[in-house]
């Protein structure tokens, strides 16, 4: 398929997981892509694959207020329009209530939330020259509570709201706004998480189909939500998460009888 040929994307958080495979699936489907990340060099790589032309790296942080005009600016310098705008760059920094630092705190909101915002307001003249669309990386943890990761939940919850507000404020002008909300992913964000046997045992437990996703299962949802296929669909926060939403948190009595 061929459904983003001639048109523009930007992915934060672009030189590994999700991002990486949702840049590599825009690119392999004919769009010019803006890689981003903290450090150039991360970023490298997966440019080396694609083709130079329609490929833009773009190092700086998120978080920062002045990073969204930046990176803006040089879009158009070399590509001149945007068509979509996935803000996908996101971290997680697990801990107790009582034992988040402002450190914690503060870069989990910048990263997560914060940078959502700017970089939606940055893009919005751009996207509505060309009718375009917003898709965030949001997460199951916007939907439904864990139980030690209260500041990434507070984010994740607010980036599900702000897509659903700013699809209402939106859509005259044929701006369309979502979200995917993955759960459990194989990244380099859950490395950790992959070592640990029983951990694992319960994450499967918990999704009906038995297995985390890879970075292209969430990649997959993406394109479709910034496609054409997906003209009438705006304010959706969906779970792509194995069927892990799909229960109201009770045990399976069922293998008791």
């Amino acid at each position: 398929m061929n459904r983003f040929t001639g048109k523009t994307v930007i992915v934060t958080g672009s030189s590994k997981g999700i991002g990486a495979a949702t840049a590599r699936r825009f690119a392999g489907e004919g769009a010019n892509v803006v890689l981003n990340s903290r450090s150039r060099a991360d970023c490298e790589a997966l440019a080396a694959e694609l083709d130079d032309d329609r490929t833009l790296i773009v190092e700086g942080d998120v978080a920062e207020r002045a990073f969204a005009d930046e990176i803006m600016a040089k879009t158009l310098e070399k590509f001149g329009a945007l068509d979509v705008l996935v803000n996908n760059a996101g971290v997680v920094k697990p801990s107790l209530m009582v034992d988040a630092t402002d450190e914690d705190i503060d870069v989990q909101i910048g990263v997560n939330l914060k940078s959502v915002i700017y970089l939606s307001r940055a893009a919005l003249p751009e996207l509505a020259k060309t009718k375009g669309c917003i898709v965030n990386t949001s997460s199951v943890s916007g939907i439904r509570g864990d139980f030690g990761m209260p500041i990434y939940n507070a984010t994740k919850g607010g980036v599900d709201n702000l897509t659903r507000a700013l699809a209402l404020q939106l859509g005259p002008q044929k701006i369309r706004v979502n979200a995917v909300n993955p759960s459990h992913t194989r990244t380099n964000m859950t490395d950790g998480m992959e070592n640990h046997g029983p951990l694992m045992e319960d994450f499967n437990t918990r999704m009906p189909l038995g297995e985390p996703a890879d970075p292209d299962d969430i990649a997959g949802p993406i394109l479709f939500l910034a496609s054409d296929d997906a003209r009438m669909i705006t304010g959706v926060c969906l779970p792509v998460d194995g069927g892990v939403t799909a229960s109201n948190g009770q045990p399976n009595f069922m293998k008791y009888f």
